[in-house]
């Protein structure tokens, strides 16, 4: 943007005096003064005129005016103190000098990346998560940023859809869990803290069950179904008080979600009692016109408010409609005054009518522009995240005095693709971002040789590289293959109908592998990705997702053996896009295959297995983990007795490594069918070579809960399968009855 707007709009600071009463009270009063026109521009958001993420149709001259002028109440894409000082001090120009909110997506991490976050679930670390978050609103207050459009906490059982890389995968627990861990770091000590931001809970709902994996698309299912899997992690961050919620862009039930009073209305506000308020999507009002939804902006704008938005994200209809619809009796005031009410409780949480320039401070912004702390957290956490999903014949770690090794893949001199999709692009990012070239080559001998070679694109049938690689892995003793999918190959709008190696990588793996040299192949993907013929073929593999800014040496720390990987995945990977949508928690069927091989008359493809390439929970690790001695408290329990269960979880092998000890329970005969397996809970445990150690679980009747076909949550009697163990398929089992 033109710096010289700002330097024509500067005036003096203004600040706005409440006293010591409550916010409610500040609120009222405010509102008292505001006119119909001001308050419906607080429900206004606009992007920057630099950085866009979606289809932008800003002037930047007449947003000026309008923020100017109070009509406009938030800004996404503005960031860095001296552009949100600028831009808050043409908001100090207008009649009530009512501050800015400065919204930005910090989606896996802000000056510091972190692994995308389908990565991050795969560390099923809890603490780390939260971690991450805690200093990515850190970093990103320091830049003078309010308000996060994370976590993204929608179920997706479909890997073809792209924005599985921004959640936590196919498991409503797991989701909630991690859901819980991101606002909790981005919220910190509460809001207005100068390390903290709002978080955004989204997509408000259902938006990971899009049709055919496809974004932007229908979603069609049952309430019970929307209740029981895709509503918990919402409700859960409604509890937990979450600042903001984001509607999505699907419809359910024929209503989209941006007008579904349903969801917004009925549970949202009414039954969970919720008291932040809810923006719309990039352009979703607006977009519900080709929805079929409505058939012009004023009844976009209409059913929107109606249906529970509160604030316009760029369909720029709230600013132009809203007034009118009032005035025309077609909507009635007290919607404009609760929304906007809503938006400046948020204001006055923040701080900003003490200060509006509160968050935009240079000397901040540069103490957080390179955090050595910051760094080396995200070298931990990248190691974390990384699953091992095969490793025959122990080939990894490697040895760091191995005397000749081969990198071969187009990803292995990357440095900006380890951000991953979703990621903040700085000037500097081609130096500060730690290649997979540099980072093993820092822990080789100085006496051994790194080689490299291409070998080819991510995304053509250009073969021309082939012979250079070949050449290359014939002169190595082990060969490091680099595969997958281009960082902004998955994210929004990034849905693919094929999902294995693009281009021609696949046939470069099997041209390196007729060479006989021992490979390790590293695939860096956003979403499952299928693999068939590598992972039959090739003695060893990591899945290594997009890791971030250290992605480097996370790397090269578990090649080496420095971290002993215990990543685990938090979805299925299937063997074929046939059999997607493919998740653990499915239901049983009338006629269940009991076998992989049985084909005649039961639920199964004649073709394929029905079980996926790596399940639910899967991820090995460079040491042995053995289980025994599951124990339950009882064999019989009554009303809320609790539940004791216990495992022994023993290191057999020969390196210290954390092992994700996993709960899943049965409920084998209900009033409505159940889940094969449920996840009720996990723990990550540390465990030295040697040594054992004991896990214990609490289950009470909470756990044992469902939504019913009238929607009634409750449990009811009868027999349960306890299960404990190392992936959603390898479990120990024991049954109990529990009688109401």
């Amino acid at each position: 943007m033109k710096r010289v707007y700002f330097l024509l709009a500067f005036s003096a600071f203004g600040m706005n005096a409440y006293g010591q009463k409550t916010v409610d009270q500040k609120v009222a009063e405010l509102l008292s003064k505001m006119t119909l026109e001001e308050k419906a521009g607080q429900m206004v958001q606009y992007s920057g005129f630099e950085y866009a993420t979606g289809p932008q149709q800003s002037n930047s001259a007449a947003v000026l005016e309008e923020i100017k002028k109070g009509k406009v109440g938030s800004m996404l894409n503005v960031a860095g103190a001296e552009e949100t000082k600028a831009f808050q001090k043409l908001a100090q120009q207008s009649r009530l000098k009512i501050p800015l909110l400065f919204g930005q997506d910090v989606i896996h991490g802000y000056r510091t990346t972190f692994p995308v976050n389908l990565g991050q679930a795969a560390s099923w670390d809890l603490g780390l998560i939260e971690r991450s978050e805690r200093i990515a609103a850190t970093e990103a207050a320091a830049y003078g940023i309010h308000w996060t459009f994370a976590p993204m906490v929608d179920v997706a059982r479909d890997p073809r859809w792209g924005r599985v890389m921004e959640g936590s995968g196919e498991d409503t627990y797991l989701g909630t869990q991690i859901g819980l861990a991101r606002i909790k770091g981005f919220q910190g000590r509460g809001l207005g803290s100068l390390d903290a931001v709002m978080a955004c809970a989204k997509h408000f709902a259902a938006y990971g069950a899009a049709v055919g994996g496809r974004d932007y698309n229908s979603v069609d299912m049952s309430l019970r179904q929307l209740h029981e899997i895709y509503l918990p992690p919402f409700k859960a961050a409604a509890d937990a008080g979450v600042a903001t919620f984001m509607n999505s862009f699907n419809d359910i039930n024929g209503i989209p979600a941006t007008a579904n009073q349903y969801i917004q209305r009925n549970l949202l506000k009414g039954k969970w009692n919720y008291k932040g308020f809810v923006v719309s999507d990039w352009g979703s009002i607006g977009e519900m016109i080709p929805h079929g939804y409505a058939k012009d902006a004023n009844e976009a704008a209409q059913r929107a408010i109606l249906g529970g938005s509160d604030m316009d994200m760029e369909s720029r209809v709230y600013m132009t409609e809203l007034p009118k619809l009032v005035k025309e009796g077609k909507v009635e005031a007290k919607w404009v005054d609760d929304a906007a009410g809503r938006i400046l409780t948020k204001k006055f949480e923040m701080g900003l009518f003490d200060d509006p320039y509160r968050f935009s401070n240079e000397k901040r912004q540069k103490e957080q522009t390179n955090n050595p702390e910051h760094r080396k957290f995200g070298r931990e956490f990248g190691s974390k995240s990384i699953v091992l999903l095969k490793n025959q014949g122990n080939i990894l770690p490697l040895s760091k005095t191995v005397k000749t090794v081969a990198l071969i893949g187009p990803f292995g001199k990357e440095t900006v693709a380890n951000h991953g999709f979703w990621s903040i692009a700085f000037k500097d990012d081609n130096q500060r971002i730690v290649s997979q070239y540099d980072g093993i080559k820092n822990q080789l001998d100085k006496n051994s040789t790194l080689l490299y070679a291409k070998g080819c694109n991510t995304d053509d049938q250009d073969k021309s590289m082939f012979a250079e690689a070949v050449e290359t892995a014939k002169k190595a003793d082990v060969v490091i293959m680099t595969l997958g999918e281009g960082h902004a190959m998955s994210g929004e709008a990034k849905s693919r109908s094929s999902i294995g190696f693009s281009g021609v990588q696949e046939d470069l793996l099997k041209e390196i592998a007729k060479t006989g040299k021992p490979i390790v192949l590293m695939i860096n993907a956003g979403r499952p990705l299928i693999f068939n013929w590598a992972a039959d073929n090739i003695p060893a593999i990591t899945y290594n997702w997009w890791l971030g800014t250290e992605a480097g040496n996370s790397i090269a720390d578990v090649l080496f053996g420095a971290v002993n990987p215990g990543g685990k995945l938090p979805m299925s990977f299937p063997r074929t896009e046939g059999q997607i949508p493919i998740y653990y928690n499915h239901y049983n069927t009338g006629r269940p295959a009991k076998t992989n091989t049985e084909r005649n008359y039961v639920s199964a493809y004649i073709d394929l297995d029905n079980d996926p390439k790596f399940p639910f929970g899967y991820g090995l690790s460079y040491t042995d983990f053995k289980y025994s001695d599951m124990v339950l408290s009882s064999a019989s329990l009554k009303g809320n007795q609790t539940l004791t269960v216990s495992v022994t979880v023993s290191n057999t092998g020969k390196y210290d490594g954390e092992e994700v000890v996993q709960l899943y329970i049965r409920d084998l005969f209900g009033k409505v069918v159940r889940p094969v397996k449920e996840l009720k809970g996990f723990q990550k445990v540390a465990i030295k070579k040697g040594e054992s150690r004991k896990v214990e679980f609490k289950l009470t009747p909470e756990d044992l809960k469902f939504f019913d076909d009238e929607l009634n949550f409750d449990w009811e009697s009868g027999e349960f399968d306890i299960m404990l163990g190392t992936n959603s398929q390898n479990v120990q089992t024991k049954r109990i009855i529990w009688t109401q």
